[in-house]
């Protein structure tokens, strides 16, 4: 005991919160020295580690510069190429207009309720994907680990599909556009047209000769395609320069990669209603099938898109909200984000149709006028009689609907020898039925109805500019989910990393610019995200709800948001959405069950695609991929379980926030040891006797520092004590 020691009352003013009171009311009088001294939780290789000015301070944690940018990063995340891609595919797919009612169903119990409990563990507890699910617990640290090994094989092709794009954006400043026309091949004695693009197309044979000059087989590399190879260099290099400093660089390059896709849309929609036949592709999309509808594998499908469109599970959406304010309204971010999404789909669809259906539409004119001119050689031949054809034909400027008239009436007439006069049915609707999705739709179908636009070079290179820009928006939060949760739990420079993470991503990308290399992407694609992030996002239901504590998290919601969340979402959180995922797994595995694992191969000599099973090798390669992306969750759980790691020194429920800066309180502590507390002023030392929390006020803070929702605390520095849980807040 100090010399001259009394018990004394003191008068607290506002400055001192409530849950200090009672310990402050009866205490020990100072000497001057104790009087001077700091509030200090001692380690023991430590003595003197002042908690605010010490050595294990952090650097205040990055912030966005406002919350447009904020938003703009999390819609360029969400909103991808398989919003432009994949979403008009399964609408056309699964029943038109009548896909959308699934699909908004499955937002509002899925997409909606785990996006926004996403952003709520990442804003409350400001780390990475590896440290919300370590601080949570533990034994689940490895599912931060398992995000950060999808987040690495989606990006590895990923940025390859901007790399193609690239490529296709740096050949479209020429007129006529390079894929417009077949290529002729010369010889000694004549000129003729290749072969391979005269069975295909000249977009399709541009694609697979041309850009990716692609080998007949997986088996069959074919060497390294130096055209892609140099566009996926410049690919990487574009993503490291925007990342190499964190959020202060990508979120400024947000505002042009998140909002000039939506500019490029809204020309090509109203350029594309403008064009002749583009009602005729929104009217059948929008044509509800319901019969289709009902059929399980709709609400399958539904349920993927709406799980994968708004990157559940990769920890880049954990990663951005982290940067946020403690009191931002996340639920708000959550439905605003979830219908922006689902707004660029249905608008990225109107502009897919409406380009197909004009597309369609100059199909369908050239099967008129070529049937129109067999039905005239068959006539001149008198295998028809002119009798069958309607006084009012001209076959000289014939109609669409005029040649059906005239088709369904000789079918009609020479019903048993109609298959050998070779007519075909020219219907728009048979050519908008052909479904096309992915690389098929962007880079065959929709630039082969830019070559029929007016001014198509200019057309073509707004197209892969935005599609440069819908990937790199993904991208930049699928690097984040990966370099912000290493980060945050190794104390890595944040530059040194990007640049080692980009470098290593690129060399290993090399298998994806061989010849063979579009096969890879396809493995990757089907393999290596949707089975584990399954998996990733069911276990993060699981440790919020039944490890934290649904009724605590709600708790915290409502510290956070300043009031209480809707009970729609505890019962979405605790009962349905953990059941919906389940079944969605179980659906998943059945499905590739049944599917045979294969690929879609290239024949050079028929110009077609020809199915191939994926070798021994390629099926190890495949299962190897699902097994490393899930492996990290039952390691880190066996190695805390055996305690064969002590981390106590840098466990993370000793992490303290205070105004945006983290502060790793060390934990070895004495706590009959009086010394180990000081205080700088009468008013602010706390009795040696603590509980769980201690609060003082910070230095320069104002007054009376409050919540948007009336608790103190912001403006106070809280240290966790060892026997608080670790899934305490």
């Amino acid at each position: 005991m100090p010399k001259n020691s009394k018990v004394v009352k003191r008068d607290l003013d506002d400055e001192v919160i409530e849950s200090v009171k009672d310990l402050l009311s009866n205490e020990d009088s100072s000497d001057d020295a104790f009087k001077k001294s700091e509030l200090m939780v001692e380690d023991p290789e430590e003595k003197d580690v002042d908690v605010e000015e010490g050595s294990d301070v952090e650097d205040e944690r990055p912030a966005w510069n406002s919350k447009l940018q904020y938003i703009l990063a999390q819609v360029g995340f969400s909103v991808g190429l398989g919003n432009v891609w994949r979403f008009p595919y399964l609408c056309q797919k699964n029943g038109g207009g009548a896909y959308l009612v699934p699909y908004l169903i499955l937002l509002l119990i899925i997409g909606i309720p785990l996006f926004f409990l996403e952003l709520a563990v990442g804003q409350r507890i400001r780390r990475g994907s590896i440290g919300v699910w370590n601080y949570i617990s533990p034994k689940l640290g490895g599912i931060g680990f398992a995000s950060c090994v999808v987040c690495f094989f989606v990006a590895l092709y990923y940025n390859v599909i901007i790399g193609w794009s690239l490529f296709y954006f740096s050949q479209s400043f020429q007129h006529p556009l390079p894929w417009d026309q077949c290529p002729l091949v010369k010889n000694a004695s004549h000129t003729f047209v290749e072969p391979e693009c005269e069975k295909s197309s000249a977009t399709t044979y541009y694609w697979y000769r041309e850009a990716l000059n692609i080998s007949s087989s997986l088996s069959e590399s074919g060497g390294l395609n130096w055209k892609m190879t140099i566009c996926l260099l410049a690919a990487w290099v574009m993503v490291c320069l925007a990342m190499i400093k964190g959020i202060q660089s990508s979120g400024k390059i947000m505002y042009f990669s998140s909002l000039f896709p939506y500019v490029v849309l809204l020309c090509f929609l109203i350029r594309g209603l403008l064009l002749n036949g583009s009602v005729d592709g929104i009217r059948h999309m929008f044509t509800p099938k319901l019969e289709i509808m009902l059929e399980p594998k709709v609400w399958r499908e539904a349920a993927t898109q709406v799980f994968f469109a708004l990157g559940l599970g990769f920890g880049g959406v954990i990663a951005f909200s982290s940067y946020n304010k403690r009191d931002n309204n996340c639920h708000f971010d959550a439905v605003l984000v979830s219908f922006i999404n689902f707004f660029t789909s249905v608008l990225a669809t109107l502009v897919v149709f409406a380009v197909l259906g004009f597309k369609a539409n100059i199909i369908n004119e050239k099967c008129v006028t070529q049937n129109s001119e067999k039905i005239l050689k068959l006539l001149k031949m008198g295998n028809l009689s002119q009798d069958m054809i309607p006084h009012h034909i001209n076959f000289s400027s014939i109609t669409a609907e005029d040649y059906n008239l005239v088709y369904d009436i000789i079918q009609k007439v020479k019903e048993k020898q109609f298959d050998s006069l070779g007519l075909k049915s020219c219907q728009i609707e048979d050519e908008l039925d052909k479904a096309v999705q992915g690389t098929g739709l962007a880079f065959i179908a929709f630039t082969e109805a830019m070559t029929h636009f007016p001014a198509s070079p200019f057309w073509s290179v707004m197209f892969f500019l935005m599609l440069v820009n819908l990937g790199l928006g993904s991208m930049f939060g699928t690097i984040e989910g990966i370099i912000t949760p290493i980060v945050d739990t190794f104390k890595v420079r944040k530059e040194i990393l990007t640049v080692i993470c980009c470098l290593v991503a690129f060399f290993i990308g090399l298998i994806f610019v061989q010849r063979s290399g579009n096969y890879f992407v396809t493995m990757f694609d089907d393999y290596s995200a949707t089975l584990p992030l399954l998996i990733v996002v069911i276990l993060e239901n699981i440790a919020v709800i039944r490890i934290y504590g649904i009724d605590k998290f709600m708790e915290d919601l409502k510290d956070m948001l300043g009031f209480s969340p809707s009970q729609y979402y505890y019962y979405m959180w605790k009962y349905v959405s953990p059941f919906v995922l389940l079944c969605l797994l179980v659906a998943s595995i059945v499905q590739m069950g049944l599917s045979p694992p294969g690929y879609n191969a290239w024949i050079e000599d028929t110009a077609t695609e020809k199915f191939h099973s994926y070798p021994t090798w390629g099926m190890i390669v495949c299962i190897s991929l699902m097994v490393l992306a899930i492996l990290p969750v039952p390691i880190v759980f066996m190695v805390r379980r055996c305690n064969l790691i002590d981390d106590s020194s840098g466990s993370l429920a000793s992490v303290s926030y205070k105004r945006g800066r983290i502060i790793k309180e060390p934990v070895n502590l004495e706590g009959d040891n009086t010394s180990l507390i000081h205080g700088k002023s009468p008013s602010e030392v706390p009795s040696p006797n603590f509980g769980k929390n201690i609060y003082r006020k910070q230095t320069g803070s104002p007054t009376l520092d409050t919540a948007p929702n009336g608790r103190y605390g912001i403006g106070y520095l809280m240290a966790d004590m060892p026997d608080m849980p670790e899934s305490d807040l």
